[in-house]
């Protein structure tokens, strides 16, 4: 049994989450981890980073290295193609959402806390923003899935990520750095449908809702 540690407002986590599910891989959860840079967790994820994933006494960390551990340990209902190019494109698009859109965005991610953002960065986040929206739009299908016509790892970060970079850029622009793509909406909304994403929305929308009250 894998177990996953991170907490459910992470698109991170709820990535892993999601592939968890659509594979029907049987895991245990601890979703009261978050990130820290003390001693004693850097032990469990040298980044202090979540989420991390357990398996028979190892740990292993990113994202990304441990969607491609559980497609290689549980092939069954493979979310990468066959073909090796095809597998390399779903890559390619995710490392755009995620390295080019999401950490770009994440820079003004304090205008969901009510933190100022100044005008520099704003300008910067912009300018960064619009090379990563600018490939995304060259290399997404929506096929009516992001990377074709099968659900792969790249849907499982594009749902994650895509309305947090919406949200973030309204707050912080005034406008949906995303509405120039008239495919994305119902592409999330067809996503928000799949048994997988819907319980990992919920989950979320419940643990944003205990932060809130908890922090009243």
């Amino acid at each position: 049994m894998i177990k996953i540690c991170g907490f459910r407002i992470s698109n991170y986590h709820n990535k892993v989450l999601i592939a968890l599910l659509e594979k029907g891989v049987p895991y245990e959860e601890d979703s009261g981890v978050r990130p820290s840079q003390k001693d004693e967790y850097l032990v469990k994820s040298p980044m202090g980073k979540v989420p991390y994933l357990e398996v028979d006494g190892t740990r292993l960390c990113e994202s990304e290295v441990i969607l491609e551990y559980i497609e290689d340990a549980y092939p069954q209902k493979p979310l990468l193609p066959k073909d090796p190019l095809a597998r390399a494109k779903v890559r390619e698009l995710t490392t755009v959402i995620e390295l080019h859109m999401e950490l770009v965005a994440r820079r003004v991610y304090g205008v969901f806390f009510g933190q100022p953002v100044s005008d520099g960065a704003k300008q910067s986040v912009e300018k960064d923003l619009a090379k990563g929206l600018r490939a995304f739009k060259a290399l997404a299908k929506f096929d009516p899935f992001v990377a074709g016509g099968e659900f792969t790892l790249a849907d499982c970060a594009a749902a994650v990520h895509l309305p947090v970079i919406s949200l973030a850029t309204r707050l912080a622009y005034g406008k949906d750095a995303l509405e120039d793509m008239p495919q994305v909406k119902p592409y999330l909304k067809m996503l928000g449908e799949r048994p997988a994403v819907a319980k990992v929305n919920a989950d979320r929308r419940a643990a944003t809702e205990a932060a809130k009250a908890a922090a009243k």
